[in-house]
């Protein structure tokens, strides 16, 4: 299939006006959330990026399958390195996700829901959806949601009114939007000009990365389990 090239960009270019028209391809609004983000990412660079991600956490109306991969592309162009990107972004998903997590275990589930009601941009049956999937995976939904669209922000909600152990909600917070951001900004940084194709198959990119997801966590589980077993064995 081919792809829509989009238009060559001059490298002399400032990042700010890179970025603008990256997300005019897209048809996302460069006013408002979208252009203060993109205006902190040229004049912070990989902590901007990080500022903006963030900011995803608590609005949701700044996507995070759009400044990822922007965030990849600035790294192709040498305004961002490439390893800090990843890890400020990561670093501000986890600080969005303990404000989230803070306000669940401060106000409780019903004040919480009340509150997600009179936000304009928040839908109190996305909060549901979110405990719901907390209800039925337990804690490893604070893994996989990170992975899913909308669930991914609130599932550190539930995660605060349940009063989840913070250091674990901290490490699979960590490892979850880790995996997801590095997903998107190396797509963006490989795909150069490209970029913005990301978004067009997020949908299946969500799904291969959960599937390692829980790979991985599956692996990871096993190894342990082997090692348990084999430790009383050395000991006799």
């Amino acid at each position: 299939m081919d792809l829509v090239r989009a238009p060559s960009v001059d490298p002399m270019i400032s990042t700010n006006q890179v970025m603008m028209t990256a997300l005019q391809l897209t048809q996302e609004p460069t006013g408002g959330v979208a252009g203060w983000a993109i205006d902190m990412m040229e004049k912070l660079g990989a902590p901007g990026a990080g500022l903006a991600v963030a900011l995803e956490n608590l609005f949701p109306p700044l996507p995070s399958e759009v400044i990822l991969p922007l965030a990849g592309f600035a790294a192709n162009r040498g305004d961002l390195g490439l390893v800090s990107a990843i890890l400020f972004t990561t670093l501000g998903s986890v600080v969005g996700a303990l404000a989230l997590y803070g306000v669940g275990a401060v106000l409780g589930r019903d004040r919480t829901r009340a509150l997600a009601g009179s936000l304009p941009l928040v839908k109190v049956e996305d909060v549901d959806k979110a405990e719901q999937w907390f209800v039925r995976h337990g804690p490893k939904a604070v893994l996989i949601g990170r992975l899913v669209p909308v669930v991914r922000s609130l599932i550190s909600i539930p995660a605060g009114v349940e009063r989840m152990s913070l250091l674990l909600f901290v490490a699979l917070t960590t490892l979850g939007s880790g995996i997801w951001n590095t997903g998107l900004i190396v797509a963006g940084y490989l795909l150069g000009e490209q970029w913005h194709v990301v978004e067009s198959y997020i949908g299946v990119f969500q799904w291969v990365v959960i599937a390692a997801a829980v790979l991985a966590v599956t692996w990871f589980v096993v190894v342990k389990v082997k090692a348990r077993r084999s430790d009383p064995e050395k000991v006799k």
